[in-house]
């Protein structure tokens, strides 16, 4: 859902996490698990794309709200 919300490719994603797109395509099926430091690297990856995960009642993911510069404040 993540992934798709950023409309980023599989190959997009296994290259910013450094991992192989079948690695990936495992992960997503449930074939595999990942390792904690991949899990990181697959998080970090999304998170740089504008995701934010959300731990709240219902965990999840939303896009980022864009943070403003101060001059876009002044107006």
């Amino acid at each position: 859902m993540a992934r798709a919300g950023l409309a980023m490719t599989a190959e997009a994603l296994a290259g910013s996490a450094g991992v192989s797109k079948v690695t990936l395509s495992d992960f997503e099926v449930g074939k595999r698990s990942p390792h904690p430091r991949t899990l990181v690297a697959i998080r970090d990856a999304l998170e740089a794309g504008g995701i934010e995960f959300t731990n709240g009642d219902q965990p999840g993911v939303r896009m980022r709200k864009a943070r403003l510069n101060a001059n876009e404040l002044k107006k």
